[in-house]
């Protein structure tokens, strides 16, 4: 226990101020998308990094503390990141861009996007990743994303079955018309020879 809180102290002092969300890029989000947004976006915990809860600093293992500690030394593109405090989206950004070039678009929020390009989607929605930031919709859950995009792109991947399901309502439709019309002549033929 003892050693857990030396390790938090450690990492507290080592990197003053880099342990708190960035309000600039959550500010940017909602006024881009109309929506609220929170740290769920990038971080494990939707209040964010600081605190004692699952997914914040203060609850993080030793070897979590180290885990951290390694992401948040990752300055260049391409280091593999696995950070305690943030969830898939928070450590593709940084394996992405890499730490310096994350951190200089706080000056810029509105550049992030556009940094992370159109090429990756992590929830394989069919949105991609920078898109749903902008959109102000979670990155890493399939089910979460703008409406009338979800459902042009559920159009596009199913318009087969859309198109068999409709024949076969349409087939069935007009052979129940038939069996009906069928029944009502045997009734009318049934009736006049009586």
């Amino acid at each position: 226990m003892t050693l857990r809180i030396v390790l938090l102290i450690a990492v507290c002092l080592l990197t003053p101020g880099v342990s708190l969300a960035y309000p600039e890029f959550q500010v940017f989000i909602e006024a881009q998308s109309g929506r609220n947004v929170n740290c769920a976006m990038c971080h494990a915990h939707p209040d964010g990094p600081e605190g004692l809860k699952p997914g914040q600093i203060g609850s993080l293992d030793p070897q979590q503390l180290e885990a951290l500690s390694t992401a948040r030394a990752a300055f260049e593109p391409g280091q593999e990141v696995h950070s305690p405090i943030l969830n898939a989206f928070g450590n593709h950004i940084i394996h992405k861009l890499g730490k310096q070039q994350f951190l200089l678009h706080r000056q810029e929020p509105q550049k992030l996007a556009p940094a992370l390009g159109l090429e990756d989607d992590l929830d394989k929605d069919g949105i991609p990743n920078a898109q749903e930031l902008l959109d102000g919709t979670l990155p890493t859950d399939p089910n979460h994303g703008d409406p009338w995009k979800l459902f042009y792109i559920n159009l596009k991947r199913r318009w087969f079955h859309i198109l068999m399901v409709g024949l076969a309502t349409v087939s069935g439709l007009w052979g129940l018309n038939n069996l009906l019309h069928g029944f009502e002549r045997m009734s009318a033929s049934k009736t006049r020879t009586e």
